[in-house]
């Protein structure tokens, strides 16, 4: 099966409908990854159609839950889930939040190439970062520990935001560790074609 189509049965059984262009800007994205893949060892996943579903579909997934109009994906990595979500959410403004300088640059590189007028590329570690305007929903894949995560963040967070921490299995070891914050809801997702646990955490703090 071809990537668009792998993709669209996909997005399908996740019952999304993107915006016009969205899969073909997705699949250019997962062109530009192969790519630089080969020179910056940007994923260990290789497999095209893996990349797919490990990628592109496991970051969709995450779409419904995504709330407010100022995102920030911290430790974005390649762009994980936050560039994938800019592509097909043109309606928020995403920030990329990461300091590995080969990641920044593919980034920048895909931004310019899709023109993703959507999409800061923030290039710094998060602690450092001092926005503007805070941020209604801070999200994350693979940076940290939940009480790292949002102890590093929390002055990111605008009122009345929330937290999204994305997890395998479900993290009652972190969960515990955790002060000033509230579990809101915990949702186990169904990413077709990938095997093992997901789960989205909303999170907001109990006192400001």
């Amino acid at each position: 099966m071809s990537a668009a189509a792998l993709l669209a049965e996909g997005v399908a059984a996740l019952g999304l409908e993107l915006p016009d262009g969205a899969s073909e800007r997705l699949l250019t994205y997962l062109d530009l990854l192969e790519k630089w893949n080969r020179v910056y060892n940007l994923t260990a996943v290789r497999e095209r159609d893996k990349m797919v579903v490990y990628h592109l579909l496991d970051s969709l997934a995450v779409l419904p839950y995504v709330s407010g109009k100022r995102v920030a994906d911290i430790g974005t990595g390649a762009g994980l889930p936050g560039m994938v979500l800019a592509m097909v959410d043109p309606q928020r403004q995403y920030y990329l939040v990461e300091s590995n300088s080969k990641r920044t640059t593919f980034m920048q590189q895909v931004r310019m190439q899709l023109k993703l007028d959507n999409v800061e590329i923030i290039a710094r570690r998060v602690e450092d970062w001092q926005p503007a305007e805070k941020i209604d929903c801070i999200m994350s894949r693979a940076f940290a520990e939940l009480e790292l995560f949002i102890r590093l963040t929390r002055h990111l967070l605008a009122p009345g935001g929330m937290w999204l921490a994305l997890k395998g299995q479900y993290p009652a070891d972190e969960l515990v560790k955790l002060n000033d914050v509230r579990l809101v809801q915990s949702i186990k997702l169904a990413v077709p074609m990938l095997e093992g646990e997901r789960h989205v955490l909303k999170l907001e703090p109990t006192s400001t």
